[in-house]
C-alpha cells in the first residue's frame, strides 16, 4: 500500500547487544511510527532479547538508482591494493632468485668454472 492508504509500510532492525551491528528483521504494515514501533516491541518481546529496535518508514529508506551502482565498480586495475593481489610476489621471488644462483656463481663456489 502507498502512503494515500491507512497503513504505511516500515522496515524493522534490531540490535541484540548495544555493541553489536544493526540486523535487519521485517516489514510490517502500520498507521504511524509510534504503532510501528509498539508492533515490532510485541514482536520482539515474543522471540528473543533485543538492546535496541528501529523502525524505518520504507519511503524514507533511498538506495542507489542503476547508474550510481555503476559508479561503484572500479574504473582502473588496482588489484595490488587487496591483499590477494600479493598472491604472485611469493612465486615471483622464488623466480628472481633461482635466475641469481645461475650454473656459473654455484660453479664458482667450489673454485671451478664452466668451460664455455
Amino acid at each position: 500500500m502507498g502512503s494515500e492508504g491507512f497503513y504505511q509500510e516500515f522496515e524493522v532492525f534490531s540490535k541484540r547487544t548495544d555493541t553489536s551491528p544493526l540486523q535487519y528483521q521485517f516489514s510490517l504494515l502500520a498507521p504511524n511510527r509510534e504503532l510501528a514501533l509498539v508492533m515490532a516491541q510485541e514482536n520482539f518481546m515474543r522471540r528473543e532479547p533485543v538492546a535496541d529496535i528501529w523502525v524505518v518508514k520504507r519511503s524514507d529508506i533511498r538506495k542507489m538508482s542503476l547508474d550510481e551502482k555503476q559508479s561503484l565498480q572500479r574504473l582502473d586495475n588496482k588489484d595490488y591494493r587487496t591483499t590477494k593481489g600479493y598472491g604472485y610476489l611469493k612465486k615471483k621471488w622464488r623466480h628472481y632468485e633461482q635466475e641469481m644462483l645461475d650454473e656459473n656463481e654455484i660453479l664458482s663456489w667450489g673454485g671451478l668454472k664452466k668451460s664455455e
